[in-house]
């Protein structure tokens, strides 16, 4: 039986609108101090010394290793007289940028993360390049933390300017189009100590000159009266505008904000003055401007708007199908709509007339379709659960698809079928799911089955291609991802039928998605897995908590298990939109009834669980895990494992370099062969 490390509690109570919630493990939200650092390592031998003897670990992270050695390429995009794209030899533990004069052009290396530090954990976080193609400003985070630093390359010469831009987060940078300089959103300096877990409040927009310092930037809009706000700037094509949307939090709902670039001095003008939905600048032409909205239209439309005399008028109204996006090409709309989850390209002119759609290679996901209101051409990326991403070069003409690049994968997808079904939930609502698997899998109740999901913050899961599933599906797994409520599949009521005092129609959804799989002889009790990470483990840990009995394993990564505490540290105060907010008592006794940490009862045999962090996450900080597997381990009854392996420098999840994410999907991956006792 495993022994657990030891974790002290303390007499801490707090009372929450007269009622009292101890919080023994309150110790473990100081990061830095040597006795919590103790406590990652002492966790930590014990979790390895587990993974370390599973037998099939090695064997699987050797495959992975091997299915991960693909070249994988971006879609490319042009500014000025250059292409610029991503590209992964297979193993690099970070995409490289390159740049090319025409397509079949040599390329050159422009940004290479790999030689940013030595072991990786310094990641590309961002990049904007000037109209012309000359310049490129990036942005670096280190260990995976949101924090990032800016720097400014010359194109040409490969030489980095002087300047260096410090305390960016949750900023868009856009170049003006004299390309001398840029717009971008920052906070104060916080103090050394709290780095990693202070609020992040009161964010300016400004703007940086070539060749200055930092400190004479240009602060264009600040909001001292409203400490949420944040600002994202952007130069319109014309060159005469700047857009400014204001948002607060991970609402999709935003304000927009303008300022005329061809006055000096002139005045910031409020367009949209309430937060009365979700507005996304499409382009524009003089004064007129095309957004993407979902005012009056929950599945979303694209609406033009004079500025001068704020008339509107519709350019794509609300139809069925969800309306995700919409990009201006060759003077024309380019419409992206999920169906039941899966992509749907149309393209129209200015004023709504229908011109085509886009004949795709399947049911699966597109990215792309990006580029100048100019351009004749453009490329997308076609992918789905068992095709990795094909890259098409598309001409906005004639509508045709070109192949453009397709990746040779050691992965046999004929083997395999992906079919969408639809299940009823606890309240008689149908939800969809993507049930993949081999074609020669029999439903006999004895299939290990991973179910994922995520279900909040408008974010839809369509399908797309990874090697960690790829491994799970050759293992003899079925992989199951229901469109919880909370996401974006359905539409902004869809989201809002998922948040605060409706949260339980989330996991009520993964529940029924779990009970649906056992009831069709997909799998069982003792073969069934769940999985989910940021908001997506709470939705496990909530789940675990809830229904014990339903589940055999259980890994959730860097979730928010602490739903009394989350809006103190960092930008947690921005998820109240989809959480609700502790301090108010109208939303704390549904906050209360699910979260995680509270809802641990004693004595209870709880399935075996992995919880992975990491020490660098500042957007859910580990002391939402820390504490949660601290409870955990006090509270479980049985000789199932429930521990938690904790990255060090290491953050949410971007730009966490390849190595580690082997790493760590092949320890999952082998807790799970174990736990479910699979014969791979």
């Amino acid at each position: 039986m495993l022994q657990y490390p030891q974790t002290k509690t303390v007499d801490h109570i707090d009372t929450y609108h007269r009622t009292q919630v101890a919080d023994p493990y309150r110790w473990l939200e100081d990061l830095d101090s040597e006795e919590t650092k103790a406590w990652i390592e002492a966790q930590n031998r014990v979790t390895f010394a587990y993974l370390e003897e599973i037998p099939q670990r090695q064997q699987i992270q050797d495959r992975l290793t091997q299915l991960w050695n693909y070249e994988k390429y971006s879609t490319p995009w042009r500014r000025g007289r250059r292409y610029f794209y991503f590209k992964n030899d297979g193993l690099q533990n970070h995409s490289v940028l390159y740049t090319l004069r025409s397509l079949d052009g040599e390329p050159q290396v422009l940004l290479d993360p790999n030689t940013f530090s030595e072991d990786g954990t310094v990641a590309l976080s961002g990049i904007a390049i000037s109209d012309d193609g000359g310049w490129i400003a990036y942005g670096t985070s280190a260990g995976g933390s949101d924090w990032q630093q800016w720097k400014i390359r010359n194109i040409e010469t490969g030489e980095d300017l002087a300047e260096t831009l410090n305390w960016i987060k949750f900023s868009h940078v856009s170049w003006t189009k004299d390309n001398q300089g840029f717009y971008y959103s920052r906070y104060d300096e916080p103090q050394p100590s709290q780095q990693l877990s202070s609020l992040n409040y009161y964010q300016k927009l400004y703007y940086h000159h070539l060749y200055t310092p930092q400190s004479e930037d240009v602060l264009v809009y600040q909001r001292p009266d409203q400490k949420e706000w944040g600002f994202s700037g952007r130069v319109t094509e014309d060159g005469r505008y700047l857009i400014i949307s204001v948002w607060k939090g991970t609402d999709p709902k935003n304000l927009v904000f303008y300022q005329d670039l061809t006055q000096p001095h002139a005045p910031v003008v409020e367009l949209i003055s309430e937060f009365e939905a979700s507005y996304r600048l499409i382009g524009n032409d003089g004064s007129r401007f095309w957004f993407f909205t979902d005012c009056n239209a929950p599945r979303g439309k694209a609406i033009a708007i004079d500025i001068t005399t704020g008339e509107r008028e519709e350019a794509i109204p609300e139809r069925e199908e969800i309306l995700e996006d919409v990009t201006l090409l060759n003077h024309q709309l380019v419409a992206a709509y999920l169906k039941n989850a899966y992509s749907q390209i149309e393209i129209f002119q200015l004023d709504g007339t229908f011109v085509r759609n886009v004949e795709l290679p399947g049911i699966g996901s597109v990215g792309g379709f990006d580029g100048k209101p100019s351009d004749r051409e453009t490329f997308y990326s076609f992918t789905s659960f068992i095709h990795p991403p094909t890259i098409y070069r598309y001409d906005m003409v004639t509508g045709e698809s070109t192949l453009y690049r397709q990746p040779q994968v050691d992965f046999d997808s004929q083997q395999y079928r992906t079919e969408q079904v639809f299940y009823t939930s606890k309240d008689g609502t149908q939800v969809s799911m993507f049930v993949t698997y081999k074609k020669s899998l029999l439903p006999n109740g004895e299939n290990p089955t991973y179910l994922y999901g995520y279900g909040g913050f408008n974010i839809s899961l369509t399908p797309s291609f990874s090697v960690t599933q790829a491994i799970w599906l050759e293992m003899g797994g079925i992989l199951a991802i229901p469109n919880l409520r909370g996401g974006g599949e359905y539409g902004e009521d869809w989201h809002q039928a998922g948040t605060k005092h409706q949260k339980q129609n989330v996991f009520d959804d993964f529940i029924a998605a779990a009970e649906w799989l056992q009831e069709n002889q997909w799998t069982s009790r003792e073969k069934l897995a769940i999985g989910g990470g940021s908001n997506g483990g709470l939705l496990v840990g909530a789940c675990m908590t809830q229904r014990p009995d339903l589940f055999a394993a259980a890994v959730p990564a860097v979730g928010v298990m602490d739903m009394l505490r989350f809006h103190k540290f960092t930008i947690g105060w921005a998820w109240k939109s989809d959480y609700g907010d502790p301090d108010n008592p109208e939303d704390f006794p549904a906050l209360y009834a699910y979260s995680p940490l509270h809802n641990l009862q004693p004595g209870t045999r709880y399935p075996s669980t992995l919880i992975t962090t990491a020490d660098h996450d500042d957007r859910v900080v580990p002391a939402h895990s820390f504490k949660f597997a601290a409870a955990l381990q006090a509270a479980h009854q049985g000789e199932n494992p429930v521990l938690i392996r904790i990255e060090t420098k290491a953050g949410h999840g971007a730009g966490k370099p390849t190595s580690k994410r082997i790493e760590e999907a092949s320890d999952r991956l082998a807790f799970l062969v174990r736990t479910l006792e699979m014969v791979v």
